[in-house]
């Protein structure tokens, strides 16, 4: 129970990846909140959560949520879209990729900055969530991998702003994982990604789960500005 009585907010926390944090975070004795641009109610009654409606793509709906979080010990910054895939960099479109970059990388900049007054208070920690595609540069996927990219710059660059008031940052970088948010994506490429594992199967929502909530556990209080592939050997550091 190494979150016992600590207060965790998932962003995208109604589904897929984020959902699974959110159940791992509770069993391991945390409070949990879990914000989403869809409506999460029943999820959040389902798993003991409470849930706070947010749309990363507007910066007063994440000013509205920050304004009811007080404390946080830990921020998971999950949320994320991809609009992009299978497209080329020549078919993408600029509005798509404006998009992207206003959810994936803005919105996950003004969470940090409402949250903060929240994290200060008892020098929380912060996971944000990247991509292994943004370390390997998956073709097809140019805006979600730049974003990804972004996210993991804004992971060290966040570390030494923050790193003063005690405050963790890092980041986890899972591969393709077999969630609703994935569903559009062809099974060539999910096997793609299978056998190029030296785990040679399929990512579930859980195998993320274990080094999110280290990094927001007290056992990893003197790590930040880091960046974990959990991809089965997909990409190695």
């Amino acid at each position: 129970m190494q979150l016992r009585n600590k207060t965790i907010l998932v962003t995208g926390g109604a589904r897929g990846l984020g959902r699974a944090f959110a159940e791992a975070a509770i069993k391991a004795g945390a409070h949990v909140l879990i914000a989403d641009v869809i409506d999460g109610t029943e999820v959040a009654k389902q798993i003991g959560a409470r849930f706070l409606p947010v749309d990363l793509a507007s910066p007063s709906s994440i000013q509205d949520l920050s304004k009811k979080v007080e404390k946080l010990d830990g921020l998971v910054n999950n949320a994320a879209i991809t609009n992009s895939g299978g497209r080329t960099m020549e078919e993408l479109d600029v509005d798509v990729w404006d998009k992207v970059m206003a959810v994936n990388v803005r919105g996950t900049w003004l969470m940090m900055r409402g949250c903060l007054p929240a994290l200060r208070r008892v020098k929380g920690n912060v996971v944000i969530v990247a991509s292994v595609t943004a370390l390997w540069g998956a073709p097809r996927l140019l805006a979600y991998i730049s974003s990804k990219g972004a996210v993991i710059a804004m992971t060290r660059g966040m570390a030494r702003e923050l790193g003063p008031d005690g405050i963790t940052v890092n980041a986890v970088a899972p591969g393709l994982t077999e969630v609703e948010a994935t569903e559009y994506v062809p099974a060539e490429r999910h096997q793609h990604y299978a056998q190029g594992r030296a785990l040679k199967r399929s990512q579930q929502a859980q195998d993320a789960c274990g080094a999110v909530m280290f990094l927001l556990s007290d056992d990893a209080a003197f790590m930040t500005g880091q960046v974990l592939p959990v991809n089965g050997g997909f990409v190695m550091n």
